[in-house]
């Protein structure tokens, strides 16, 4: 019994390994499919980074159309009151001149809003990057010192939007 145990196991140990190949054709059909998988994922990958780069597109074009509005809404009221201020029907300088300084007054106010500042720099050293300068002056100030200021400069959230004109020293 032991004999026909161990020919029993000798037989199956001996018996040679079947491999078996697999057909070609299953394996053409694995690969199509596997790249129509990843060529459906890239044009899906594509689309959608096509359609985010013209959603930016937009947004950019709408952010650059509108990014006056809310600086435009508050000069209207400084318009409003130069109108007012020209329709008025008494010619008086003094009430001309309060009316003036009112609209002085709410002009500044909307500046203030959107961080727009005054550059008056008299006294100051000459900085390239604020002033521009249009002539030289005898002074006793020390050589390239701002002496007078022609027309004030502005800056928009420390941005120079235009240079003061200024005349310095000759030292």
């Amino acid at each position: 019994m032991e004999q026909q145990e161990n020919l029993a196991q000798g037989a199956e140990t001996a018996a040679p390994e079947v491999e078996v190949m697999p057909n070609l054709a299953e394996q053409l059909q694995a690969a199509e499919r596997k790249a129509q998988e990843h060529y459906d994922a890239w044009m899906y990958a594509k689309a959608e980074t096509e359609n985010v780069r013209r959603r930016a597109v937009e947004d950019v074009s709408k952010a650059q159309k509108f990014a006056v509005e809310r600086f435009s809404n508050e000069m209207l009221a400084v318009m409003d009151s130069l109108q007012a201020g020209l329709a008025v029907q008494t010619e008086n300088v003094e009430s001309f001149k309060s009316g003036m300084e009112l609209t002085l007054k709410q002009l500044s106010s909307v500046f203030e809003k959107f961080n727009i500042k005054e550059v008056n720099p008299v006294g100051e050293k000459l900085d390239p990057h604020k002033h521009q300068a249009i002539g030289m002056m005898p002074s006793d100030q020390p050589a390239n010192t701002v002496v007078s200021v022609m027309q004030k400069g502005y800056t928009l959230n420390d941005r120079v939007l235009r240079p003061a004109l200024v005349m310095v020293s000759q030292g």
